[in-house]
């Protein structure tokens, strides 16, 4: 390649749609494209085996589609050689071809964002950093949305996209005169279950998936997870089909049903679209709008609609802008000061509690789990037990098929632990094993009793639940959200708290080296 290149066009794993601004005013007589899979990626956390196959299968069909355009592309596989490290295999590109500027859009995390920059600059390429159009608001207008707020709350941010774009309102009223329908979003399905679900659409691996999962196979076989069940878009068309199926088949009853468990049920009614959205594949813009199509036809209530809307235009909007105010501030935050290790069976699903078993496993097969079943039941956990956030972020990180930090992170460290120290969610969400007796049917046959927080089937959730309020009384006894929470303690005695302390000391100390196991009763 001669030195006359002018861009040399980065795109990244999770930035895989055409309408991208990196493809602004592209020349193809004298930009390329470059596109690269690299070993460092799978492995700056240990990355589930399906998480890899995504990404991997998905950059190979959309480099396929711009070859299929004419457009130059420069592609690196993992199996081929080059450093492992994708900024130094930039960088070597970079000394290679020599274009006058490399041009990308934002990165979804810091790490990657600052080495890019730093690379560019140590081969003296000009660093051309474009806004993320995919997104509904941009970064700059998030900040100065949050600007002089010592408190971020997605409800308000919600309101306020409503108004921006225009979504669900009326006269600038909301319909159904409502922000939101969220206390008619937490049904569990009862002891009769969920009865027939709807199964998702089946995306059976073609020639190119199949490659890229031997390819993964081969390169990572001792990181966690299986890739026999494999079943995910990796095409635009592929997630158009994945989005007409929720809309046909399950919104309708999304709403109502969206934060209830079951065994054995991991998708139930839930759209399955995040991995494609966070690829690019969909645009957020184009998911709210079909939603709204189908209320606007009467197919799917406002509370079901609203429910689906404000998890796109609400949550997802708010936690990358929440990441990007200060990523590294936020990666590090610890308010709780928690320090255990996390308990290995969170890379395997060897425990005896029933409800993590249920979600881990599940977690390992697939690469899912809903947000129901991250929030209350994997990352509450690891909050009662105190884990230290950092290592809770690096396995939501890695576990997760649809994990990209710019998402992951803040919903990680913010929500489910708050470690931010509420900067975020206005008090922690801990719940004793009650919450999931009631939400799903895990504890059917487990060997623990959720009503019971001592004793040999005490369940460790209620036991750590109890304790995390003792341990933190003194921060959120008068807290204005979380103050009757903690008050439930009043009810106990001295003496019972000292034997939920007791006991949560024992369970800790089972768990103080990341112990594989449960403790012995």
């Amino acid at each position: 390649m001669p030195s006359g290149l002018r861009h040399l066009v980065v795109i990244l794993g999770d930035q895989l749609n055409r309408d991208s601004q990196a493809f602004d005013d592209f020349d193809a007589t004298t930009d390329r494209v470059w596109m690269a899979e690299r070993r460092g990626e799978s492995e700056h956390v240990w990355s589930h085996k399906a998480r890899t196959a995504l990404f991997l299968s998905a950059m190979r069909h959309f480099a396929a589609s711009l070859r299929g355009d004419g457009i130059p592309l420069s592609y690196t596989r993992i199996t081929d050689a080059g450093p492992d490290d994708l900024v130094a295999h930039l960088a070597e590109a970079l000394r290679t071809l020599r274009p006058r500027r490399v041009v990308l859009v934002k990165p979804g995390e810091e790490r990657l964002r600052e080495g890019i920059r730093a690379a560019a600059g140590d081969c003296g390429v000009d660093y051309v950093e474009r806004p993320d159009r995919h997104f509904l608001v941009s970064t700059d207008d998030f900040a100065t949305w949050a600007k002089g707020k010592t408190q971020l709350r997605m409800e308000h941010f919600y309101r306020w996209m409503r108004q921006r774009l225009g979504v669900l309102m009326d006269a600038g009223k909301p319909v159904g005169g409502r922000w939101n329908f969220d206390a008619e979003n937490r049904k569990s399905f009862g002891k009769q279950g969920p009865g027939w679900l709807p199964p998702p659409q089946a995306f059976a691996p073609d020639a190119t998936t199949r490659e890229a999962l031997d390819d993964v196979a081969g390169c990572f076989p001792d990181h966690p997870g299986s890739l026999d069940a494999f079943d995910w878009p990796v095409t635009r068309d592929d997630a158009r089909l994945a989005l007409a199926d929720f809309l046909d088949r399950r919104l309708a009853a999304f709403g109502q049903w969206q934060d209830a468990m079951w065994t054995g049920e991991p998708w139930l009614y839930h759209a399955r679209l995040s991995s494609s959205m966070n690829l690019r594949l969909l645009s957020p813009r184009e998911v709210v709008d079909a939603a709204l199509e189908r209320f606007a036809r009467g197919e799917a209530s406002l509370a079901s609609v609203e429910g689906f809307v404000r998890q796109v235009i609400g949550w997802r909007e708010f936690v990358r802008g929440v990441y990007w105010l200060a990523p590294k501030k936020l990666l590090a935050s610890n308010a709780l000061k928690a320090n255990m290790p996390l308990p290995d069976f969170y890379w395997t699903g060897d425990t005896d509690m029933a409800c993590l078993k249920e979600a881990i496993g599940q977690t390992l097969r697939t690469g899912y789990a809903h947000h129901i079943q991250r929030l209350m039941v994997t990352g509450n956990f690891a909050m009662l037990l105190g884990v230290e956030p950092r290592l809770v972020h690096e396995w939501y990180l890695a576990i997760y098929v649809d994990a990209v930090e710019w998402v992951e992170a803040p919903n990680t460290l913010g929500m489910s632990q708050f470690a931010d120290g509420g900067r975020m969610v206005s008090k922690p969400y801990a719940a004793s094993g009650r919450y999931i007796q009631r939400m799903s049917n895990y504890c059917d046959g487990c060997r623990y009793d959720p009503s019971k927080a001592t004793g040999d089937d005490a369940c460790p959730f209620t036991t750590l639940y109890w304790d995390f309020l003792h341990r933190h009384r003194e921060r959120f006894r008068h807290h204005p959200r979380a103050a009757l929470q903690w008050r439930s303690l009043d009810r106990l005695s001295d003496p019972q708290i000292a034997a939920i302390r007791e006991k949560a000391a024992t369970l800790r100390a089972a768990w103080a080296t990341g112990g594989q196991g449960d403790p012995e009763p």
